[in-house]
This record gives structure tokens, C-alpha cells and sequence, in this order.
């Protein structure tokens, strides 16, 4: 006699596999092949880091060498600098600005125009970013133009305004998983709205703005695009030095920063990892 029962379970574990990818013929052949075209090049970079021959194709020993000439090279000092003061304020700025319309977009009531807000505020993410930087660029080029001012402040305002996004999905994300309840309740034992924010909000939502400063930390330090384009003299951050070592050969050295930087940020994702796992 057939079991239905069994025959059922059967069929429904058949059409769960044929409409999961995993079990699609030559899925994971096609994910191993790709995470060997991202990853091995990086492997390689990593590897001659720490190869005493200048070569980069030819290994010849283990050598601390090149971090330490990279340690003591006063260009890759200026621009490790320029990148971190560029990267931190911008990441600050950007992490205030997210927090203030993540409260404003999860926080209210819904009210005309809410879908809108959401969709400029999120709308570097949708625009290439070349074609932010050469707007950018015209933009800040008309204001040099009537006001004469110039600084570093020009490239911290881009870097904020494209990473404003980067950290806004956590923290929104974060709110919109808060039970209003809490602040609810904070309410009813007389707390103002400042208080309640204070005590309960901020507290809570703490988690995703650390891991939106972080993010936002992370986008602002590895940009090239918007910084080749709004960087004023001698305003060169680590990736422009980067990218203007590279145009005249590859060396240990350079790679040597680029690890340091890889591992900068490997570090940062994996604490925003963590971060975001225990957030509960």
C-alpha cells in the first residue's frame, strides 16, 4: 500500500531542491571559479608583500622589509593621515546626519513625501559613482569660484554626503527591529521625550550606529572615485598614493600598504559583523 504521506514529503523535498540554486547542475563549480577570480589575486598580493626580491612575480624569501620602508616613507605617513582625518569627520558627520533621518523616516508617523525622503537619501546608492564625483566636482568647482574658499573641507563634505546611506541602513534597520513599546512605556512614567530618547532610544540603537559609523568609516577611507575628482593640491589621501605608485610600477612596497589597508579593514567588518550577530 503507498503511503501519501510519504510520497508527498518526498515530492515537496524534490521541488525544494529543484528551486534551490545550490542543487542547480554547475552552481557550485561556477561559485568556486568565482571566488577564485576575487580572492586569489588578493592571496598573491598578500604573498609578495613579504618577498625580499623587488620583483613581484619572482619570490625569493620571507622579508619584513618592505613594511618597514613603507613604515618610514613620509608620503605614505602624509597620506595615511589625510585619509584617516578625511575618513573619521566624515564618518562622524555622516553616522549624525543618518541617525537624525533614520528617527525621522521609522519614528513618526507615516506623512506624504515619507517614500520620497527614503529614496534621496539612499540615492548614492543608486547613482554611479563617477557620475557623483564629476557633479561633485562642478558643484564645489561654482562655489571655489564666488566664495574663494578653499581646504580640505571640500573633499570631507563629499565623503560625508556619499557615505550618509552606508550608515543610515543599519541604524534604520536597527530602529525599525526596536520595540516602541520601551519608549511607550518610558512615556507613561513621565519621561520627557529627550529623556526617553536618552535613556531607552539611544541605548538600543547604539549597536547599529556603531556599525554605521564603522561602515560609513570603511567606504569614506577605501574611496578613489570622488576623491580623485574633489582632492585640491596636496590633499592626497592613501588610495590616490596608491594609484599614483601603481601608475609608475607595482612595488612590495605598495603592496605592502595595500595588505595593511586590507587588513584595516577585514578588522572593522568583522567587528561590524559581530556587532550586528549580537545586537540582540
Amino acid at each position: 500500500m503507498v503511503d501519501i504521506k510519504a510520497l508527498s514529503r518526498w515530492s515537496s523535498f524534490k521541488k525544494d531542491k529543484l528551486v534551490d540554486l545550490k542543487y542547480q547542475p554547475g552552481f557550485s563549480q561556477i561559485a568556486w571559479f568565482c571566488m577564485v577570480v576575487l580572492y586569489a589575486p588578493i592571496v598573491v598580493l598578500v604573498v609578495f608583500s613579504f618577498n625580499e626580491n623587488r620583483s613581484v612575480t619572482t619570490w625569493t624569501q620571507f622579508s619584513w622589509d618592505w613594511y618597514i620602508k613603507a613604515w618610514h616613507n613620509e608620503g605614505i605617513q602624509s597620506a595615511s593621515l589625510m585619509s584617516l582625518e578625511v575618513a573619521t569627520i566624515s564618518a562622524i558627520l555622516a553616522t549624525l546626519m543618518a541617525t537624525m533621518a533614520a528617527l525621522v523616516t521609522t519614528r513618526t508617523q507615516p506623512y506624504a513625501g515619507m517614500n520620497s525622503a527614503i529614496t534621496i537619501i539612499n540615492q548614492p546608492l543608486m547613482v554611479p559613482e563617477i557620475v557623483t564625483a564629476v557633479a561633485t566636482l562642478i558643484f564645489f568647482a561654482a562655489i571655489r569660484k564666488v566664495t574663494g574658499i578653499t581646504g580640505v573641507g571640500y573633499l570631507i563634505a563629499a565623503h560625508t554626503c556619499f557615505c550618509i546611506p552606508f550608515a543610515y541602513m543599519p541604524i534604520k534597520a536597527r530602529l525599525e527591529d526596536m520595540n516602541l513599546n520601551l519608549e511607550h512605556a518610558a512615556a507613561d512614567l513621565y519621561a520627557s521625550p529627550l529623556q526617553a530618547f536618552r535613556r531607552v532610544t539611544l541605548p538600543l540603537l547604539m549597536p547599529g550606529i556603531v556599525s554605521g559609523a564603522m561602515l560609513a568609516f570603511i567606504v569614506s577611507i577605501d574611496d578613489v572615485v570622488i576623491s580623485l575628482f574633489v582632492a585640491g593640491p596636496g590633499e592626497t589621501t592613501l588610495p590616490l598614493f596608491i594609484l599614483g605608485q601603481i601608475r609608475r610600477g607595482v612595488t612590495p612596497e605598495v603592496n605592502a600598504v595595500a595588505t595593511v589597508f586590507l587588513l584595516i579593514s577585514v578588522i572593522l567588518v568583522t567587528i561590524i559583523f559581530l556587532v550586528g550577530k549580537n545586537k540582540k
